[in-house]
């Protein structure tokens, strides 16, 4: 596909002044806003599987593959250009096999252990380097931390070992090992899936433990990290409902995970490429289910914890399709399809900022929903990876109220969902954005937008869309989707767009 040639055709699409009869309406009450959409909302999660650590963003300091400390340099300054806040590591299910003082000292005296199915860690990317990786990217760390094969004594001197300011033995050792000051640790999770692969754990002898290990997780007051709980998974609540009322005042936010599969059987999943339709409507729908998954959680948390105290962090989440000769655990393409699921997850998540406080897509690079994927020491960038670019002016901005009328229905045989998504907010640049997706792939939605009290001159933004429902970039040709810019004028102060099919589209209001 010529990536010129169709920006231009989306671009004279959008700007047309042509105005249908009855346009699916959207009122921003900008004069009412509400809670700030924490730019952890925006973070991501990169774990030892696959290559979604070593080759895909490390390749050590002796590689032909241009890096700076062993951290490859595009992949590192893709991820810079993105605003990445936080990264999750070193798991997942990966950190309750962890043992990080096997990531410590001299890369060439680390011990090789075999974890799982036969994956071997090197333990060459560990304590040091992971900070050093998020310090390069201007984000911050979130750290899990190893319940299911570990001890409170271990956990205690990791968190002791980051985020001593003393000269207590192990701020020592890490000064030893490289590091005069402490590591910056935003948060601290305790354990991961304690349901299943973190150690196939009740509820109520989870808390137990949890209020054990956060017991002795000492740290210097003015650097502490805020301590996450490990919850459950999908729409049961039984962990949530747990934990909220055993661990007050003891956690900053309890997980949840959430995966959105095609066919919504874990056994079968679907395709990553060359799906039909009906799996286009059904990932989305399934994505769809993250808001009736946040509500039910959230009446949980209202419950027990009426004075909003704790979080929700959704720190799993993204597609997940079946492994169709892949060439590493986890790898899967990325397609516009991906591109919509994130987008659409992003709406429910400002919908609900109050509570969901952080979550973590599934995952960086080369695993699952990755922004980047990388073959030796080729990179590309994904649909997935520009739409987090377009929604970076939602971090840290003010939510607004906003509501459809109107709206078109998407159908395909037994499934129906709305047409048209949108959220809006006031970024920190003092400008009005509103995001829309069209999750039809047949038909664009003409969409008029006023605000309230405010006469709206114009917008300016970005588009993302393609010909193809399966549209992806690959190695051979790495631009075959990207956004396109364009922009558009008012008429009496209300703006009509025209949304193409299967689109993402983020604009600023000229007010």
């Amino acid at each position: 596909m010529n990536t010129i040639k169709h920006g231009l055709a989306v671009l004279g699409l959008i700007a047309a002044p042509a105005f249908a009869a009855n346009p699916v309406s959207i009122h921003i009450d900008a004069g009412k806003p509400g809670p700030v959409i924490n730019k952890y909302v925006y973070g991501q999660f990169a774990e030892h599987l696959g290559t979604g650590v070593y080759e895909g963003m490390w390749v050590g300091p002796k590689s032909n593959i241009p890096n700076t400390r062993g951290w490859r340099n595009d992949v590192v300054g893709a991820l810079k250009e993105l605003h990445v806040p936080l990264v999750r590591w070193p798991g997942g299910c990966f950190a309750d096999v962890y043992h990080w003082r096997d990531g410590i000292g001299p890369q060439d005296k680390r011990p090789s252990n075999v974890y799982g199915n036969h994956v071997e860690e090197i333990n060459a990317v560990g304590t040091h380097e992971f900070f050093d990786l998020i310090e390069m990217m201007g984000a911050d760390a979130y750290v899990n931390g190893n319940v299911g094969t570990g001890s409170v004594q271990e956990m205690s001197d990791w968190v002791e070992y980051m985020t001593s300011d003393g000269g207590s033995p192990l701020a020592r050792l890490r000064a030893q090992n490289g590091r005069e000051k402490p590591f910056k640790v935003a948060y601290f999770g305790v354990g991961n899936e304690l349901w299943g692969c973190g150690g196939n754990m009740k509820p109520d002898y989870y808390a137990n433990l949890y209020s054990n290990y956060e017991h002795f997780l000492r740290a210097p007051e003015t650097s502490r990290p805020k301590m996450i709980a490990s919850g459950g998974s999908g729409f049961d609540t039984t962990w949530t409902q747990v934990l909220s009322k055993e661990l007050k005042g003891r956690t900053t936010g309890i997980t949840v995970h959430q995966y959105t599969v095609p066919t919504g059987n874990w056994d079968v999943k679907g395709k990553d490429l060359g799906f039909k339709e009906g799996e286009w409507i059904s990932t989305l729908a399934n994505a769809l289910k993250m808001d009736q998954l946040v509500k039910d959680h959230v009446a949980v948390l209202d419950k027990n914890d009426p004075e909003k105290k704790i979080g929700l962090m959704v720190d799993e989440w993204g597609t997940w399709y079946d492994e169709a000769g892949a060439r590493s655990a986890l790898f899967q393409q990325n397609s516009l399809r991906d591109a919509l699921v994130a987008a659409l997850n992003f709406h429910i998540f400002h919908e609900h900022a109050e509570r969901v406080t952080l979550t973590t897509i599934a995952q960086m690079v080369n695993v699952l929903q990755a922004m980047i994927l990388t073959d030796k020491e080729k990179m590309v960038l994904t649909p997935t990876y520009y739409a987090f670019q377009m929604y970076a002016p939602f971090q840290d901005a003010r939510s607004l109220p906003l509501a459809i009328k109107d709206n078109t229905r998407y159908a395909l045989g037994a499934v129906n969902i709305p047409g048209v998504s949108a959220s809006a907010a006031r970024a920190k640049d003092g400008k009005v954005y509103l995001a829309l997706v069209n999750t039809d792939p047949n038909k664009a939605v003409d969409v008029a937008v006023d605000v309230d009290g405010t006469k709206v001159h114009g917008a300016a933004g970005k588009v993302l869309t393609s010909a193809a429902m399966d549209a992806h970039n690959t190695f051979q040709d790495p631009q075959v989707i990207k956004p396109a810019a364009f922009s558009v004028r008012a008429a009496g102060g209300r703006l009509s767009i025209k949304v193409p099919a299967k689109a993402i589209m983020v604009v600023a209001l000229e007010e």
